[in-house]
């Protein structure tokens, strides 16, 4: 993946969403079958000192989002989240780390074929934020892009 790509989006995330300026939201790296978008704990954690669930689910939220910004590749176009679900395993007491596998090649074709002939199509991602080696939290998100 272009590193200026990867810059631009997350500049774009910065510019247009400011809750990933102020989480220091950064796109650690995406290598074509998955994006990895991390976050301090710094300004993300709650009274126990582990991640605060608001900040991990805007963190997978945005994760999706990005992914999804990447595969569309059109600019222009608005994408949002129809639908979601997140499911709290472990508490993250570190770097919050979320990775979202880039979806199968069928499911993104449908999906960009659908937005190429009517303006509009949806697609579900799964994002999972990892410490420690362990799956803490699963996240599904139902995500719309609109011309």
């Amino acid at each position: 993946m272009n590193d200026d790509l990867l810059r631009d989006t997350e500049r774009f995330l910065h510019e247009q969403i400011p809750i990933t300026r102020a989480m220091g939201v950064k796109l650690e790296s995406y290598d074509g079958a998955q994006l990895v978008v991390t976050a301090p704990l710094e300004p993300n954690h709650n009274h126990l000192g582990t991640a605060f669930g608001g900040s991990l689910s805007a963190l997978t939220t945005l994760t999706g989002y990005a992914m999804l910004w990447l595969q569309l590749g059109d600019r222009h176009a608005h994408i949002v989240i129809r639908e979601s679900s997140i499911r709290y395993k472990r508490p993250v007491g570190g770097m919050l780390r979320a990775v979202c596998l880039r979806p199968d090649q069928a499911s993104l074709e449908a999906f960009k074929a659908a937005f190429q002939s009517t303006g509009k199509a949806h697609l579900k991602l799964q994002v999972q934020v990892i410490h420690a080696e362990q799956i803490c939290v699963l996240f599904e998100g139902d995500f719309v892009a609109l011309r």
